[in-house]
């Protein structure tokens, strides 16, 4: 019996646990959106926040770190540079976990985590797109026009 025991398993040895944390860690950190179960967004997004509020340091040792936790030079680059600078004011609670339905093969609840500013950056990619196409709608519907009233 599993009594008081905090840590979950996933049916997994703590090899390959800490193996499935840190390749989901390094796929969220360069994607910035990841769908998983319930189970393993909870699970990982301590462990993310803890690297990010690290990565605000800025300094070589806190590198090494990170490549130590990460093992991937490109993940701990875009965590220094890119996600510690977008959250330097920001004080934790940089994921958030939204549930997305069921897994069709298993039934295994579904999770999109990503980082909380995400989905402003994406609204201004498309609202710029969007501008950028009305913008080149609006001289072929006035071409449309003349050549009506002609």
């Amino acid at each position: 019996m599993r009594h008081r025991h905090t840590t979950k398993t996933f049916d997994r040895p703590a090899s390959q646990r800490a193996m499935l944390r840190r390749n989901l860690a390094v796929s969220l950190i360069q994607h910035e959106r990841i769908t998983t179960t319930v189970a393993k967004a909870k699970w990982l997004r301590p462990f993310v926040e803890r690297l990010v509020t690290k990565g605000k340091a800025q300094n070589l040792a806190t590198r090494r770190l990170l490549l130590q936790r990460l093992n991937n030079k490109s993940a701990v680059r875009k965590l220094v540079n890119d996600l510690a600078n977008r959250f330097k004011a920001r004080q934790g609670g940089y994921l958030r976990i939204t549930k997305s339905g069921s897994r069709k093969g298993d039934g295994a609840e579904q999770a999109i985590i990503e980082f909380v500013d995400r989905r402003q950056e994406a609204e201004v990619k498309v609202e710029s797109k969007k501008s950028a196409n009305s913008k080149s709608d609006k001289p072929s519907s006035d071409a449309n026009k003349d050549s009506k009233k002609k």
